[in-house]
């Protein structure tokens, strides 16, 4: 029997990734819906290949043209018809769209699905707590998708969490590593752009030069795996080859490595070892002689120091953090404020005393996240900018 599938953000990298692993394997899967912001083209051209019967494109104007270039497939503007795609559980969720824009439709789809992978970090961050209770209420699976948290999800697969004592996430150190502070004023957009292993986004790639991706990433580890953050740390690894290591309190110590390719935590994601194998190259062995793990400078990457703002549970305040930076970069992009900026300004946001106070505040629903999202994004547009 077909497994019946669907992709949030389906035009975006993690989106096409996980087409192009499923591609040469149709007669096992059926994709019941896709969704995409505004590109319709790709859309159609992905649902005319796998044959999809339903697509969502969110973005009024898009949503319109769509619906009048295509009339054979069922088009929809929105989240609110899901009964109606769905008459019951689908197999497996991939949830990739970026940003809070994607918080809304994670949530949503848990329902539907007996298991969903999320991408969406800013999902796991700001409203972890939301998403644990729709996992529990429809008895939904989850599996993370990024590659620091799905190595330390398979590394911990028949391990208690009570045995661990520390979980180093590895961090490339992004295109500046090399590069000294006293520099940064200097650079141009594209130098920063030009990441060393991955090819990533804008957004993210700026989030890997200032290490921000990181802190995110230990927000989301400390989420996902219940884990207080005296147990995570960072580690920088240039070659990103190795993505997560477990120190046990027996002594024993976990690495686990693969190749510096998203498509192994996606393929892993959708399918079990039973079901296929993904091709895999042999080990990189002059990659393993030269690990090169290092301490990262906390007086260059100065996000690093937000780390200790964090209060130790679920609350409004990583919103704060979240939307912050995001504004601050898009500013960046915008040519509105310079590359060292978006550190300087976001410390002094998340020292303000309205926002400190939401430290204390657990999110109770989607609209209180994106009502701070709003905010904080409105008080840099109009103070800092």
């Amino acid at each position: 029997m077909k497994k019946k599938i669907a992709i949030l953000g389906s035009t975006g990298s993690i989106g096409k990734t996980l087409l192009k692993i499923i591609s040469n394997d149709k007669k096992n899967f059926e994709i019941v819906c896709l969704t995409a912001r505004k590109n319709y083209k790709l859309l159609f051209k992905q649902a005319s290949i796998f044959n999809v019967k339903n697509i969502i494109i969110t973005e009024k104007k898009y949503f319109d043209i769509a619906v009048s270039k295509n009339k054979k497939i069922n088009i929809f503007n929105d989240f609110e018809n899901l009964k109606i795609i769905f008459p019951k559980k689908i197999d497996y969720v991939m949830s990739s769209i970026v940003g809070l824009e994607g918080l809304y439709p994670t949530i949503k789809f848990i329902k539907f699905t007996k298991k969903i992978a999320i991408a969406n970090k800013e999902s796991i961050i700001c409203a972890w707590n939301l998403i644990e209770n729709e996992l529990k209420k429809y008895n939904t699976k989850f599996t993370p998708v990024d590659s620091e948290h799905f190595s330390m999800w398979y590394a911990l697969k028949n391990n208690s969490l009570q045995n661990v004592k520390k979980i180093y996430l590895t961090a490339s150190g992004g295109s500046l590593l090399n590069i000294s502070i006293k520099k940064y004023d200097k650079l141009n957009l594209n130098q920063i752009l030009n990441h060393p292993n991955w090819q990533m986004g804008k957004k993210i790639t700026i989030d890997s030069s200032t290490l921000m991706n990181k802190v995110f990433e230990i927000i989301e580890a400390k989420n996902i795996f219940n884990l207080s953050y005296d147990k995570l740390d960072i580690i920088i690894h240039p070659k990103s080859y190795v993505h997560a290591i477990i120190l046990f309190k027996d002594g024993m110590i976990k690495i686990i490595a693969h190749d510096t390719t998203m498509e192994i935590p996606i393929f892993n994601s959708i399918y079990s070892l039973k079901e296929n194998s993904t091709k895999t190259k042999n080990v990189d062995f002059e990659k393993l002689n030269n690990l090169h793990f290092t301490k990262p400078d906390k007086k260059k990457f100065l996000s690093l120091n937000f780390l200790k703002s964090l209060p130790k549970k679920n609350s409004l305040f990583e919103t704060v953090l979240v939307s912050a930076n995001d504004e601050l970069v898009n500013q960046y992009l915008n040519n509105k404020i310079n590359y060292t900026s978006i550190s300087t300004i976001l410390s002094k946001i998340i020292k303000r005393k309205e926002y400190l106070k939401l430290k204390k505040i657990v999110p109770q629903k989607i609209s209180d996240v994106i009502s701070i999202s709003n905010k904080v994004r409105f008080k840099i547009r109009s103070e800092y900018i």
